[in-house]
This record gives C-alpha cells, sequence and structure tokens, in this order.
C-alpha cells in the first residue's frame, strides 16, 4: 500500500491476477474430483436439461383458470396472474399458447417458464394442449412425420405406439435426427401420449347435487360434497361439479392452527364445503370447511 492509504496500479494488478489464478484453480478442482470419483457427475445447472429441473406443477386450462391457480405457476406470481385474467376478460379466449405474450409486463421469461404448464385445447395447434414446451414444438413436430403421426392422431390419443416405434428406430438416432437429446426425447414422446390429460381427473368423484351443475346455480350458504384437486400453500382447490374449481383459503381448512393446509387434506379427499361467495365475473368461489356444520 502506499502512504496514503490507497493502493498502488502494480498492486491492483496483482490483485487482479491473483484473483484469476483462484478462480483457475478452483475450476481444475471441480475437473480433477470429477476424473478421480467413479460414477460421480458433477453437473452445472446450464447442463442438466429443463425437462429434468422443472418442478411438478398440475397444468392448468388457460381460459378457465382462476388467478389462485395461475398463481401457483412458475413465473407468473400475483400480479401477471391478475393481468392475464383482466387480459382474457377483456378479450375473450386465448386462442393459443402464444397470444399469452400480449398480457402486459407479461416477457419472455415468464412465458418460458409458465407455457409448458398451461393448456389451450380450442387451440389449432394440438401441441398447445400437452406438456410439450413451445420450444420443442419443432423437435415434436419432427418426430410425428418420422413416425408417420399427425395432428389429428395425438388430438385423438391414437399414438400409442410412439415410444415402440422410436425405440425400434434407436433412440440416440431419433434425438439426434430432431435435434434435441435423449432425456428431451423421451419427454416429449411422453407428453404426445397423453395431449391434455390430468392426472387429476382419474380421481374418485363425489356425489354431486343435480341441482347445481353452474357457478349460476351457487348460493352462498349451500352445503356441497367435492374432491380436492390441489394443495398449495395458502389453500385447497376444491372441485364441487361446476367447472370451476372453488378454493378454501388455508385460514377456512379448519379451527385450529395450521401452517400448511396438507396437514388436513390430500388430493382425492372427499371433503364437504360451505359456499362463502361466488364471483361469477371473475370465476371465483370462495368455500369454507372448517364452517360446515355437521
Amino acid at each position: 500500500m502506499s502512504g496514503r492509504g490507497r493502493p498502488t496500479k502494480s498492486e491492483i494488478i496483482l490483485l487482479g491476477l491473483t484473483a484469476v489464478f483462484l478462480c483457475a484453480l478452483a475450476g481444475l478442482s471441480l475437473r480433477d474430483r470429477q476424473d478421480r470419483v467413479p460414477g460421480v457427475v458433477i453437473e452445472t445447472e446450464a447442463e442438466v436439461p429443463r425437462e429434468e429441473i422443472a418442478p411438478d406443477f398440475p397444468p392448468v386450462d388457460l381460459n378457465t383458470a382462476t388467478a389462485e391457480e395461475l398463481d401457483t405457476l412458475p413465473g407468473i406470481g400475483e400480479s401477471l396472474a391478475r393481468r392475464i385474467i383482466a387480459y382474457r376478460e377483456a378479450n375473450g379466449a386465448f386462442p393459443d399458447r402464444k397470444c399469452l405474450l400480449k398480457v402486459p409486463k407479461l416477457g419472455p421469461k415468464a412465458y418460458e417458464q409458465c407455457a409448458g404448464f398451461l393448456r389451450v385445447p380450442e387451440s389449432k395447434n394440438v401441441l398447445d394442449n400437452t406438456g410439450v414446451h413451445p420450444e420443442s414444438y419443432g423437435a415434436a413436430e419432427k418426430l410425428l412425420a418420422l413416425c408417420g403421426c399427425g395432428d389429428e392422431d395425438v388430438r385423438r390419443g391414437a399414438v400409442d405406439g410412439l415410444m415402440q416405434r422410436v425405440q425400434a428406430m434407436g433412440e440416440a438416432k431419433v434425438a439426434e435426427e430432431i435435434g434435441v437429446g435423449v432425456p428431451t426425447l423421451r419427454d416429449v414422446v411422453k407428453e404426445l401420449m397423453k395431449p391434455g390429460r390430468d392426472l387429476r381427473s382419474d380421481l374418485p368423484a363425489p356425489i354431486l347435487r343435480t341441482d347445481v351443475l353452474d357457478m349460476k346455480d351457487l348460493k352462498p350458504g349451500m352445503v356441497l360434497t367435492g374432491t380436492v384437486r390441489n394443495v398449495i400453500d395458502f389453500g385447497v382447490f376444491v372441485d364441487i361439479g361446476v367447472h370451476q374449481d372453488g378454493l378454501v383459503h388455508i385460514s377456512q381448512v379448519c379451527s385450529r392452527f395450521i401452517k400448511h393446509p396438507s396437514e388436513v387434506v390430500a388430493v382425492g379427499d372427499i371433503v364437504k364445503v360451505l359456499v362463502l361467495d361466488v364471483d361469477e365475473k371473475k370465476h371465483r368461489i370462495s368455500l369454507s370447511m372448517k364452517q360446515v356444520k355437521e
């Protein structure tokens, strides 16, 4: 250091070179650990395919989802969820996934994160109703052509033998031909074989009231039986048979304090709920479990 307590030019250069050396040494150490430990692969995030690190969120219909359901998806959050609902109410149903980019403040990054979890059954592009990410549409289309399948085959669920055809041709060869890795190829095949299918549709169905078929039939104070469709941090989504799941906020799950609704209910449970409020315009149904009188 100089007498004034400030580093000299030479000292600054020396510090910079030291930092570069330490970074290089750390990289060599990481590589050495990979080479010396058999069967151990140290991967960076960039080396892990997106499909393998993506969280498992249940898909939702872009044109019927509530703000609460959208809020749970990656890249959206409460503010964007409200914007999506507002755009849908002002402009009508989304014709395809790509139109999501027209929502104010929803940029390419948010679209990239959430698109694979959104379904648009009405879209002319059948891939919009699958878990195939838009970035893999080109690969999916090449795969279908390679296997002699078309959009209608996917739409009708007539591609059950797709994986067998791929395996017969050789996964590595097919993956190279459509320009993706083998893990991504397998994911694309899996999603093409179950377009629009939500595993929650396999859940047991409760005995529903015959006089409650639509949101307009709901009235505050009604007690209904429903199936728990999703359990998230702030509440429980319950199917009560009106083509729109209702939300039981965590404060309405039970009388005692709970940190998470999963302490009380699980997906697939049959529960009784009390209708608190119905907002047809915003497609929101507020329910309570704790206020149901046995």
